[in-house]
């Protein structure tokens, strides 16, 4: 399940754009030119000068209501959708697009004769929005999810044309693809049981990952008692909670170690990393949404070495490796970016309250630091 850091900020719409009304521009009166003129349904033809420069976002109006359009190039926007026009520069226009696609522009017909979207009721629905380097970070893992589920599950990776699907225990997969278990692909290691009563909030010793640091990508637990290098944790390893929720997480909080609970996969081969988060999430969903216990579900061995992943040939994951790692090593760095953001805030915060620190003579944005 997705969680929602406490630095998104609770806003409305029409706060972060507006809505501005497409030109009516009717087949008789176009002249065939490069820019797509578009309607709420899609491109419906070409024009040769464009209304508004792209890239931008299209929303139907009228017709198919709510309908949302990522456009590269320059384009024309008909009178039966919106355009967006963001209003700030630190919305990034991609995000806002990954933004609208959750929304629920598409109940909100204010005509029932002739299907409608009313620019200021979607002016006033509540949204959610991070700060900048989180909104970069979302839209990588779109682009990385949306390569995936074309390559990985619905089977259209390039040059899948001339490949036969044939039949395997998971179901139809192209020939040559295969099925492994996930201990094949990836090494797997669980947390050490460190002493709680070791653990101390000074930063002193080694940093200490628990469950609970995996929704925040940072920990402020250490310990000094001593461990094995094999528990030693880096930015990039992929890590699960194994009680209550079974978040998953790329860490990008700095070198720490793996406690007791939580359990981390390192791939083997050439399988991108990303790769192997992308498929392990509709397992581990699986077993989130299906464990029951007592108290607290526990997410087990057992329940580990059932997982079956279909795995393409090297030739196709060599293929694949370049893209998806650039996709992943950016968003490991831009976590690092945030952590060590974060970190300075906190640094520096109780310091500027209690007047240790005077900044009086500064010229700095105080808002940066509040995100």
């Amino acid at each position: 399940m997705k969680q929602i850091n406490n630095n998104w900020k609770s806003t409305l719409v029409g706060n972060i754009l507006t809505l501005k009304y497409g030109k009516g521009l009717p087949k008789r009166q176009r002249i065939e030119g490069e820019y797509p003129v578009i309607g709420s349904g899609g491109v419906v033809g070409y024009h040769h000068e464009p209304l508004v420069k792209g890239p931008g976002i299209i929303v139907g109006r009228k017709g198919s209501i709510g309908t949302v359009h990522f456009e590269k190039r320059d384009f024309f926007p008909i009178d039966t959708v919106f355009y967006v026009e963001p209003k700030s520069s630190t919305c990034d226009i991609r995000f806002i697009y990954y933004l609208l696609l959750q929304s629920n522009f598409s109940t909100l017909n204010s005509d029932a004769a002739v299907p409608g979207l009313n620019r200021d009721t979607a002016h006033l629905q509540p949204c959610r929005v991070p700060p900048p380097p989180t909104q970069r970070i979302r839209i990588l893992e779109e682009m990385a999810q949306a390569l995936y589920r074309e390559w990985f599950v619905k089977f259209r990776f390039p040059g899948h044309e001339n490949v036969e699907m044939v039949e395997s225990e998971l179901g139809l997969v192209p020939e040559g693809w295969g099925v492994k278990n996930l201990f094949d692909i990836a090494d797997v290691t669980y947390g050490f049981p460190f002493k709680s009563k070791l653990f101390t909030a000074e930063p002193v010793g080694k940093a200490v990952i628990r469950i609970r640091d995996l929704k925040t990508n940072g920990t402020k637990t250490y310990t000094t008692q001593e461990t094995l290098q094999k528990y030693i944790v880096k930015d990039g390893d992929l890590l699960v909670g194994m009680d209550g929720d079974f978040h998953m997480c790329k860490w990008a909080g700095g070198e720490a170690c793996l406690n007791q609970r939580v359990v981390r996969f390192r791939p083997k081969h050439t399988l991108p990393a990303y790769c192997l988060f992308l498929a392990l999430e509709k397992p581990i969903h699986y077993f989130d949404s299906t464990i029951v216990g007592t108290t607290v579900a526990h997410l087990g061995d057992k329940n580990l070495k059932s997982i079956q992943l279909v795995i393409p040939p090297p030739h196709t994951l060599c293929f694949v490796q370049d893209i998806f790692d650039a996709l992943f090593n950016l968003e490991i760095n831009l976590r690092i970016k945030n952590t060590t953001l974060r970190r300075t805030r906190d640094l520096l915060l109780p310091k500027l309250i209690s007047g240790e620190l005077d900044v009086s003579n500064l010229e700095i944005e105080t808002e940066a630091l509040a995100t």
